[in-house]
């Protein structure tokens, strides 16, 4: 039998080694998009949700309904409380638009107030209609490993493009290994100063997936103040039409 040659010996040297690399190891812009995929859908998402607005003097609650699609489309629509219902937020690209019906006014909301909190929550206006892309405005770094509530996870950073117009400096999430879950995120100002921490709870099954069915966010300054969001009901890849992201839409659903 003949003897490998040099070169095949350097080959499998080197194969034996990727075999012991970590995931290092795997691509954290991959890990990351998985992530995205998961909670918001490959190509669309209907999604039916309520929100209770934590404050120390009061509890506020809200329910809302979303419509999106791709990363350049997206509709909220408030369905409570009354004094509310019948808000809705437009998304197309990098434009956003709010529609109040009870003073017939639609108001395009500049890049000033995408850090601003929506409906007077802990989540952004950013946050509400994904205005910002995690997979395609940042640059992806996997820093290591970590256990979350008992799960593994991929512990990774994100720091913005040169290019991007984003509301954060940095985001530092914790995904499940397994599930691809977004367990535990830090959202962080230009300063590198942690402004809130968003935490998963409850997973299950709904809409066909494992995912966590609660969000918590808690303001790094306001610790006794919290948000949190409730996924009532979801729907993936569901066919929606880019005409129904529109301004005249959105006077007019229900």
């Amino acid at each position: 039998m003949k003897a490998p040659s040099i070169l095949v010996k350097i080959l499998l040297f080197f194969i034996g080694i990727m075999a012991f690399i970590p995931v290092s190891a795997q691509d954290a812009k991959a890990i990351v998009k998985k992530a995205d995929e998961k909670m918001e859908g490959e190509e669309s998402s209907i999604s039916v949700m309520s929100m209770t607005i934590k404050r120390p003097t009061y509890e506020r609650n809200l329910a809302f309904k979303n419509w999106t699609k791709g990363t350049k489309l997206a509709l909220t629509l408030v369905t409570s409380p009354a004094q509310e219902k019948g808000q809705t937020f437009l998304k197309r690209d990098r434009e956003m638009w709010n529609w109040n019906p009870r003073i017939s006014r639609m108001i395009k909301l500049p890049p000033s107030m995408m850090s601003q909190g929506w409906m007077g929550s802990d989540y952004t206006n950013d946050d509400a209609l994904k205005k910002s892309s995690i997979v395609d405005d940042y640059h992806h770094t996997l820093l290591g490993e970590e256990k979350i509530d008992e799960l593994d996870c991929y512990h990774i950073q994100l720091i913005p493009t040169e290019e991007a117009a984003v509301v954060w400096g940095k985001v530092i999430m914790w995904i499940t290994k397994d599930e691809y879950l977004q367990m535990k995120v830090e959202y962080y100002d230009e300063d590198a100063f942690l402004v809130k921490t968003e935490l998963a709870h409850n997973i299950t099954t709904i809409g066909g997936r494992v995912l966590p069915s609660q969000f918590e966010i808690i303001p790094a300054d306001k610790p006794n103040q919290r948000t949190i969001i409730n996924i009532q009901r979801i729907e993936f890849n569901v066919p929606i039409d880019d005409n129904f992201f529109s301004q005249q839409n959105m006077k007019h659903i229900r």
